[in-house]
């Protein structure tokens, strides 16, 4: 059994060397180039009305839909911001260096844009299910809105997408954050790897494992509002909780952040050769690491986020789209962000320490300057757990519309046990094999997603013309 999931790996890992990573820089930048010029930088033009919307200015209770603008973008940021704001961004810099952080920058600036794309489309085509709830994502927005255009294949690029959905929803959203939580939380408080229970001698990972599941399928069971009223209220405390302690540690080294600034810039383009405990990297490393890391962190043009906002209150499309380009801008140019800064200020990413370490390692160096130093492990643990379980239950409401769409509602419930058994799975298995599986099905669903998107453009824009024309409309009221 060893032997053969080597191989998988091994053949999954020349994918994403060879194949994978390629395609999503042939694919992604260049889309997400395309609509910041077509659409004129609607992503920073309107980024105060987006603000507006969030906070309720023009929610109407009798709008269709699940949930209001504010839960639908904390359901959609609870499963973004993740491991990949912490690991991530670790990752990224131990393999392709601090230059990697503006390619993760660029991805995440085109990646509000691509958001505002597919998350009006999916809201544009979304369907109502027999319960009344809401389905939505780009499956739908291929079947319907590319029928016109590609015929019976569209039915085929949808029914790709769905599959794809369905093992990132594993993947993505469950196994790598699962598998983080079990690592921070034995790594940070010593757990020893053999524990006895009741004349029992068993591994601790499993007991750990069987925890972080029972508390996941307690809360998905609930579908979509339960799902919606947890993270809305999690996903604030977690943000300002991790947020505030890494502003912390790069105010008290606030000397050296010009010149991380100067290193990431330099680094970008240049690569970093190999010092102490980090790789190296050429220029494209440090190029497919930032990309690589910043999609994951932020999804977008992944489509899984257009999933959410589907479920949106609201009459206008376009609004909801809005809503979501916020996303990116909290999740990779703020928050990743900060764990770069937290790393590199505190020279955390030369040392010898790698992934999660490097992290930890960072935050323990800037909070020794106030005396806070074993405060460190502690709020990166707590807040990767969050983070992660936040994921977690919300890609399981992905993967459940995923399911819906390619077999009808009666399979949703045997697909969340299911969920329920690899969230349990990541927990226990090696770190290398979840993170290239989680690569390897991101690329699944982004490039049928990107194609869709650039086929729909004449849909984007009418439905951006048709929102702020009402817009204007009412202000001239």
């Amino acid at each position: 059994m060893t032997g053969a999931l080597e191989f998988i790996d091994k053949i999954i890992t020349i994918y994403n060397d060879y194949v994978g990573g390629y395609a999503i820089l042939a694919f992604l930048i260049p889309t997400g180039l395309y609509f910041i010029i077509k659409l004129k930088f609607l992503n920073i033009t309107q980024l105060w009305h987006s603000f507006r919307i969030i906070a309720g200015k023009y929610d109407k209770a009798e709008d269709k839909g699940d949930v209001n603008h504010f839960k639908a973008l904390t359901t959609a940021l609870s499963a973004t911001v993740g491991t990949g704001n912490i690991v991530g961004v670790a990752l990224a810099i131990y393999f392709g260096g601090p230059g990697a952080i503006f390619w993760m920058w660029v991805t995440g600036f085109l990646g509000m844009i691509l958001k505002y794309t597919e998350c009006t489309l999916s809201h544009k085509f979304r369907h109502f299910n027999s319960d009344g709830s809401v389905s939505g994502g780009p499956m739908y927005y291929m079947q319907y809105g590319l029928k016109h255009i590609l015929g019976k294949f569209a039915k085929v690029l949808a029914v790709i997408f769905a599959i794809a959905a369905v093992l990132c929803s594993l993947g993505t959203g469950n196994m790598a954050q699962s598998n983080s939580m079990t690592g921070i939380f034995h790594a940070s408080y010593n757990i020893p790897e053999m524990v006895s229970i009741a004349g029992f001698t068993l591994q601790s990972k499993y007991i750990t494992a069987s925890i972080i599941t029972a508390f996941v399928l307690l809360v998905i069971v609930g579908g979509i509002k339960r799902i919606a009223e947890v993270t809305s209220k999690l996903v604030p405390f977690m943000a300002l909780l991790y947020i505030l302690s890494a502003l912390t540690v790069i105010f008290v080294m606030h000397e050296a952040v010009p010149d991380a600034f100067n290193l990431i810039f330099h680094d970008a383009f240049t690569g970093t050769a190999a010092a102490g405990g980090f790789v190296g990297s050429t220029f494209m490393m440090t190029l497919l690491w930032g990309v690589r890391r910043g999609l994951f962190s932020n999804e977008a043009g992944q489509g899984s986020a257009a999933i959410a906002h589907a479920a949106a209150k609201t009459e206008y499309s376009a609004r909801e789209g809005l809503v979501a380009s916020v996303g990116p801008l909290v999740d990779t140019l703020i928050i990743c962000t900060l764990t770069a800064l937290v790393i590199i200020v505190t020279g955390a990413w030369n040392s010898s320490t790698e992934e999660i370490a490097m992290t930890v390692e960072g935050m323990s160096r800037g909070l020794s300057k106030i005396g806070l130093s074993y405060l460190a492990k502690h709020i990166v643990a707590i807040g990767l757990i969050l983070f992660a379980f936040s994921t977690i239950i919300s890609w399981s409401y992905y993967g459940t519309r995923a399911v819906n769409y390619l077999f009808g509602e009666k399979f949703i419930k045997p697909y969340r046990y299911l969920y329920g058994l690899f969230v349990f799975l990541g927990a226990i298995w090696g770190i290398e094999m979840v993170w290239n599986f989680v690569d390897m099905v991101i690329t699944f669903m982004t490039i049928p997603n990107l194609i869709a998107l650039i086929l729909l453009t004449p849909v984007v824009m009418s439905e951006t013309r048709k929102y702020f024309s009402h817009m204007k409309k009412l202000k001239n009221k």
